[in-house]
């Protein structure tokens, strides 16, 4: 046991970093057998194996030595190759200068927050959000100021989560440093459109704020090719830096590699916190990286369908129970639901592990407005989430 002393011996900001809700229900139910797993983010796809090959391909060359800290220029050059593909346009081509290579998604927002804010600053998030979120800016010392979601009807009944401006800019104080804008977001699914992009980037350029931009679920959008980007309404003088990961798109969660997309300007500073933290990305998984950007609209068009076939599945399971409030989500692959009766997620979630053999993640571990939902993880296979329906809405029918 840890003595007190000891506790009180570290960092404050340290010590404030909560446990997450979600890593809590994995350490619960981990080892059950025939238990679905649906609490986490990603998927039950391995890696492909064209992905794999390459990196198998650089192990076998002895690419097993240091590498350039800002990452290799070859994959560089790929992933510019692929946004200029995917979010560029008219004058709308990308230059290696702008990204920089990290271990996975999380280590580029961590990246982006020990540039932007600190102990006294405060920093903007829509929520329900992503834990990991306040958890990096509470460790660098800054303050999470949520801004609620609201969920509310559109023309025809269905329900859709939005983000209103005007509550956006009431927040805004002296000390506001940025705003994070995680679209399609999660735990909701909910994706901004355009006229919403365009107002938060007009709150950011009338008080000089920063954007932390976490697009890694812009691909996985059911309502066209890729959801609505900064990209599409951004100034090349506005202060944007985007996340990316390769995690979600290509099943690669396990390979730790992903992207800070900064103004070139910033390269120096970026290559030496990417110097101070990890040293770099491994060449073999940057390998992999670059392989699934060139060789994987395949896969992920593959996956898209089959996400798309799960989501339905599931959701037309639980709209059939009557005891189910939700908004079907136009993009990530999460459905963040409201039961009948469940007040205390973290309770409920429990009891799901151990009456259906279940995993879902507890929406109170998505800060204010998530307490009394759960997010479902919906990247399985339809076969597989149809049996997660039925044990949900067996559940539900005898709670």
């Amino acid at each position: 046991m840890t003595s007190p002393s000891l506790l009180n011996a570290i960092r404050p900001e340290a010590r404030a970093a909560r446990q997450s809700g979600i890593v809590e229900l994995f350490n619960y139910g981990r080892g059950r057998e025939g238990l679905i797993p649906l609490w986490v983010g990603e998927g039950d796809l391995p890696t492909p194996d064209f992905i794999a090959e390459a990196a198998r391909r650089s192990f076998a060359a002895g690419e097993t030595f240091y590498t350039a800290q800002r990452g290799l220029p070859a994959f560089r050059e790929a992933i510019a190759a692929y946004m200029t593909r995917c979010y560029g346009g008219p004058g709308g081509n990308f230059s290696p200068e702008q990204f920089f290579v990290t271990a996975g998604g999380m280590h580029a927002l961590q990246i982006a927050i020990r540039l932007l804010a600190g102990p006294g600053d405060e920093v903007i998030t829509p929520a329900p959000s992503w834990p990991n979120f306040e958890a990096a800016l509470t460790i660098s010392g800054a303050s999470t100021v949520c801004v609620p979601l609201e969920l509310g009807s559109e023309a025809g009944g269905a329900l859709r989560w939005r983000l209103d401006p005007r509550r956006v800019a009431s927040a805004i104080t002296p000390r506001t440093r940025a705003i994070v804008i995680n679209s399609p977001g999660n735990p909701t699914g909910w994706t901004a459109g355009l006229p919403e992009l365009e107002a938060l980037l007009a709150l950011a350029r009338e008080h000089g704020l920063w954007i932390i931009a976490d697009e890694i679920y812009g691909r996985i959008s059911f309502e066209g090719a890729r959801a609505p980007s900064f990209h599409d309404v951004m100034a090349p003088t506005d202060r944007i830096l985007f996340v990316q990961t390769l995690s979600k798109n290509w099943a690669m969660t396990g390979w730790r590699v992903g992207w800070l997309e900064a103004p070139p300007e910033l390269g120096d500073i970026i290559e030496n916190l990417i110097q101070y933290s990890t040293s770099g990305v491994a060449t073999p998984t940057q390998r992999a990286a670059a392989a699934a950007l060139e060789e994987g609209e395949d896969f992920l068009s593959r996956q898209m369908a089959r996400l798309r076939a799960s989501r339905d599945v599931l959701c037309d399971a639980l709209a059939a129970s009557g005891r189910a409030r939700f908004a079907r989500p136009p993009g990530s692959f999460y459905l963040f639901c409201a039961f009948d009766g469940v007040v205390d997620s973290r309770a409920a979630a429990m009891r799901i592990v151990e009456e259906a053999n279940l995993g879902l993640a507890p929406g109170s571990a998505f800060g204010p407005g998530g307490e009394g939902f759960m997010r479902i993880c919906f990247a399985r296979d339809p076969v597989s989430m149809g049996e997660a329906a039925d044990r949900l809405a067996r559940w539900l029918a005898s709670s």
